[in-house]
């Protein structure tokens, strides 16, 4: 392999390095921050709307996420934030998570203003 080889797959790595988005680091940032300057995140791919970056904070295990359209882009996140480090759902972390009702709420969507609901589409089969 000679010098000019090397010097192309150089300029070429660098040329598909993906920046972290400023307005995610920034939220990210800010979240760490208010969990005592530590948290773990775990990176999962969810379909065509991209990869969750779930945070789980170090001092009160509160869950954040934000997504991000790949997976080198997530990576890129990660790398930008200081304090952050990443983990997987093993039994260590999700026991030190903590959620809160809101985060119920919020996660039901519709279905948690509801006062009625109909009945089961299937319900004469049941």
């Amino acid at each position: 392999m000679s010098d000019d080889d090397t010097t192309t797959e150089a300029t070429a790595t660098e040329a598909t390095a993906v920046e972290a988005p400023g307005d995610i680091v920034s939220t990210i940032r800010r979240f760490i921050s208010r969990e005592g300057g530590e948290a773990t995140a775990v990176i999962a791919p969810i379909g065509a709307a991209g990869v969750r970056i779930t945070l789980v904070g170090k001092a009160g295990g509160i869950l954040g996420d934000r997504v991000v359209p790949d997976v080198a882009t997530a990576e890129a996140v990660v790398n930008a934030v200081d304090g952050l480090s990443v983990g997987e759902w093993d039994r260590e972390l999700v026991s030190a998570t903590t959620v809160k009702p809101s985060h119920y709420r919020q996660m039901a969507g519709w279905v948690a203003r509801q006062r009625r609901f109909p009945k089961a589409r299937n319900h004469a089969s049941l």
